[in-house]
């Protein structure tokens, strides 16, 4: 604790440690919700939480700013859930175990929080600091963003006035994004009536872990391997060629999240168990090879457990194993305009098969609305043609960058001025809260940035120190000099 608190700036880094004191995975936010308005409170600034679980702070301009442009600083309050398996941890009730290593503060074992911890810390400390010239501000503090953006897409109309949006849920400084993918979430469900297992044949229990995982947007380009995909086929070989029954498989747990751990339960008979094992070493090395020098923690084990009494219908198996398989997963395209940017991708994030149902998430994202369709109604025909019930859900729009944005070219100058270099500007292949808040609040000028991060959604995300002064020196910055109205 007193490594964080000493570091610069001492405000943003105090704001921060005390957000990860207080619980608040996707979908659990009560607690965080309390901390914050009586955090807003103790501020002196107009508090409030509305009916989506947003909450909303309103600092008035300091004097001789009244005629500034009205700006919302906007970040996310929930965090991803991810832990190592052999952490034991409950995000309900739990703190995180932050600390310093090096020039990075990381988490023991989990995930930090810092995406996106920092920029709620920086909104809370312009809210308390009275020594800052600035404009009108609203703070927004969005709910559930990870899970699904209910947050921003609860925000009524009229709720909120302003100009310009600063998004602070970006991960890389000295960026500027002025565009994000749209997304939508598929799920496919299939109930199906187990049967028993021969009580002849031998239970084994494979788990592949210490893949990288990743944030399903940020990192779907980088080539991590997809737990569920690697998964798939370990089991198409074994059923092929040992006669294994499937009892069980759960990967992934995260919609957002690039699944980094798998776990499945087998059958086989008795005189192919010794293959089997020997298949499960040379899939781990065959894994390792292909996936060098990304994957070097990578770890593919089997043991024996007890026999179980039911296990998925040879028919049922053979569908859900073959759809996994051929599920499209990972980049489809690039952005012609712009090469090195992602336009089109999915991610097979979860699959959860025992106790008689099946289910499996997907999260497409893309900045083209007909690609998003396209790679969804691919996805959806492979769970059809499996015998799913699919459904789509959860869809928004991408936030449309715009080149000529006033507030970007004033950012564009400050940073320059500040810090002798040119900031990039991009377009980020992530889901931002921008493009469903501009619907929202019409006329928004809006960017976004932020401290650096790196492997978010996983429990490696850490953060990088020298970075966040510099953030948080560019965003005093650009509320000294917000344009007038």
């Amino acid at each position: 604790m007193n490594e964080i608190l000493s570091l610069a700036p001492q405000n943003v880094w105090k704001n921060f440690y005390a957000l990860t004191q207080i619980p608040r995975p996707s979908g659990h936010l009560e607690k965080i919700q309390d901390f914050l308005l009586r955090f807003g409170q103790e501020a002196g600034v107009e508090s409030s939480m509305d009916e989506a679980g947003n909450i909303i702070y309103r600092k008035p301009a300091t004097p001789g700013m009244e005629d500034r442009k009205t700006v919302i600083l906007q970040a996310h309050m929930d965090m991803v859930p991810q832990k190592t398996k052999e952490t034991e941890h409950d995000f309900e009730k739990d703190p995180i175990q932050a600390y310093v290593d090096g020039e990075w503060v990381k988490a023991r074992g989990t995930t930090l929080g810092s995406d996106n911890g920092m920029g709620v810390a920086a909104i809370m400390s312009v809210m308390e600091d009275k020594t800052l010239k600035h404009g009108p501000l609203v703070g927004l503090i969005t709910a559930d963003e990870e899970t699904g953006m209910y947050g921003a897409f609860g925000l009524k109309p009229g709720e909120i006035e302003a100009d310009i949006l600063l998004n602070l849920d970006s991960e890389e400084e000295g960026e500027l994004y002025i565009g994000c993918a749209g997304g939508e979430d598929l799920t496919a469900t299939l109930e199906y009536k187990e049967e028993e297992t021969d009580p002849e044949d031998v239970a084994l229990k494979v788990t592949l872990k210490g893949l990288r995982g990743g944030h399903s947007g940020i990192q779907i380009g980088w080539g991590h391997a997809n737990a569920n995909k690697l998964m798939a086929r370990f089991l198409n070989q074994v059923i092929a060629y040992d006669e294994a029954c499937l009892v069980s498989w759960e990967g992934g747990n995260m919609r957002n999240a690039i699944p980094r751990e798998c776990e499945a339960v087998i059958t086989v008979p008795a005189e192919e168990v010794d293959d089997v094992l020997a298949y499960v070493g040379e899939c781990e090395q065959v894994w390792r090879d292909e996936y060098a020098p990304i994957e070097e923690s990578l770890s593919f084990t089997a043991e024996r457990v007890e026999l179980p009494k039911l296990m998925v219908p040879e028919e049922i198996r053979d569908n859900l194993v073959d759809a996994v398989y051929a599920c499209p997963n990972g980049v489809e395209r690039y952005i012609p305009t712009i090469p090195d940017t992602v336009e089109t991708s999915s991610n097979l994030a979860i699959v959860d098969i025992k106790g008689g149902k099946a289910v499996m998430q997907v999260l497409t994202r893309s900045a083209r609305e007909s690609m998003k369709d396209y790679r969804n109604t691919a996805i959806e025909s492979c769970f059809s043609m499996a015998g799913m019930h699919v459904e789509r859900s959860g869809s928004y729009s991408g936030w449309e960058p715009n080149v000529n944005s006033p507030i970007l070219h004033a950012m564009k100058e400050s940073y320059k001025a500040q810090f002798g270099t040119e900031p990039e500007v991009k377009v980020i292949h992530a889901g931002l809260e921008c493009g469903i808040i501009g619907a929202t609040v019409p006329g928004l000028d809006m960017i976004s940035f932020g401290p650096t991060l790196q492997c978010p959604h996983t429990p490696e995300e850490r953060c990088l120190i020298p970075t966040v002064q510099k953030f948080y020196d560019f965003l005093i910055a650009t509320l000294e000099n917000t344009p007038v109205k």
